[in-house]
């Protein structure tokens, strides 16, 4: 069980929370690359509780400012872009993509008041598909060269996975809680087979389950009495590394996250791909209807793995009351977990960086176990998952 100023602690993602200056020390997507077109050129973003405007100006260049203009606080995200940046369709004032005000049209011709005007504004980079943002202080860190991201003998896929209404630390715990995989999943995972007991579903598959902690995350390890041995890996703060796949959580706000998902197949002959190649997008579909309501208003689809997940998080609340919990010996990855954001949201109060942080933009490759997981989990040969 969490004490209420625990889970408080955990919970809390907006700016100056210590659970929120933590998490803005990571790169977040916030967009898909198709959202930014010429003919739409704005688009609005809502991150760790912050309202934002990315947009793209007439240079090419991409930027993420506060949404409310400096001035008297009308939306940018309905801002003209120009060459220099975006422009407030309000009174015109024209921001770079730094956040520096370049103009105030109606002020004196002579007047350097815009040179006193600043706006909240955030790096962004575009990479597999995708408009990622860093919130935290400069100079920002790499985006991590993780396997399933740079690997190039393959095709990626692109796609919101999930607009999920609750705490993204609950998915956090659910990336720990191998036990529920055998028995929530048992109808969607068990590849056709059917269990004797719905109420045991696959448990008595495993052997025995592990983890332990890496330089970036959390690994586990599951044994199956068929010999398999499944490892992939909780990326620290908020990746699950599975499958051919990696789910990022992005809090929203305290009570809701987007759920951004690239997915990785190797070619069969591992010839490498263009490196400009634009990953497919794949349409969402949603796990309850409607959208944006809460449980036990809505209705769940329990036809997916992620939909069967997402209603075991939200129906538990938008932060649960983790004091009356009742935890058993197969949380103790959960216990794991939790100690270890404390200690790295602790770091960053101490003024030291948390895990999982690259500031090298040529560091190596980072293991995931990926190939691993594309034998483990998807059945592919060694030579078609990249072991060459």
């Amino acid at each position: 069980m969490l004490s209420h100023e625990d889970t408080e602690l955990l919970s809390r993602v907006g700016p100056g929370t210590p659970a929120g200056e933590m998490l803005r020390r990571y790169w977040y997507p916030v967009a898909f690359a198709k959202d930014l077109t010429e003919e739409n050129p704005t688009h609005f973003v809502r991150v760790l509780g912050e309202d934002l405007v990315l947009f793209l100006d007439k240079s090419g260049n991409a930027g993420l400012l506060q949404d409310h203009c400096a001035h008297r606080g009308a939306s940018l995200l309905y801002g003209r872009v120009e060459e220099r940046g975006i422009s407030c369709a309000y009174h015109g004032w024209l921001y770079d993509t730094a956040g520096n005000c370049l103009e105030t049209p109606a002020e004196p011709a002579d007047s350097k008041f815009y040179l006193t005007v600043k706006m909240k504004a955030y790096p962004v980079r575009k990479l597999v598909g995708l408009y990622w943002a860093y919130l935290g202080p400069l100079p920002a860190p790499e985006i991590p060269h993780f396997d399933i991201l740079v690997r190039r003998d393959g095709h990626h896929s692109v796609q919101l996975r999930g607009q999920v209404d609750c705490n993204y630390f609950q998915a956090m715990e659910n990336s720990v809680d191998p036990a529920h995989l055998q028995i929530l999943h048992q109808t969607t995972a068990g590849r056709g087979r059917v269990p004797e007991s719905t109420t045991r579903g696959f448990t008595d598959d495993v052997v025995n389950f592990d983890f332990y902690v890496t330089e970036y995350g959390v690994m586990k390890r599951r044994e199956y009495k068929d010999g398999r041995i499944d490892e992939h890996p909780l990326i620290f703060p908020n990746i699950l590394r599975q499958g051919d796949g990696i789910e990022i959580r992005v809090p929203r706000d305290d009570e809701h996250m987007w759920i951004f998902e690239v997915r990785f197949r190797p070619t069969e002959s591992g010839e490498l791909v263009p490196e400009d190649e634009e990953p497919e997008w794949v349409d969402q579909e949603p796990h309850k209807t409607p959208l944006g309501v809460m449980h036990p208003h809505a209705v769940y689809s329990m036809n997916q793995v992620d939909h069967q997940d997402y209603m075991a998080w939200e129906t538990q609340g938008a932060i649960p009351d983790r004091s009356v919990e009742r935890l058993a010996t197969t949380d103790r990855g959960v216990v794991l977990l939790r100690n270890l954001y404390k200690e790295q949201i602790e770091k960053v109060a101490r003024g030291e960086e948390p895990m999982g942080i690259y500031r090298d933009p040529n560091h190596p490759m980072i293991d995931t176990n990926l190939t691993g997981s594309l034998v483990v989990e998807l059945g592919l040969s060694p030579a078609a998952a990249g072991m060459r």
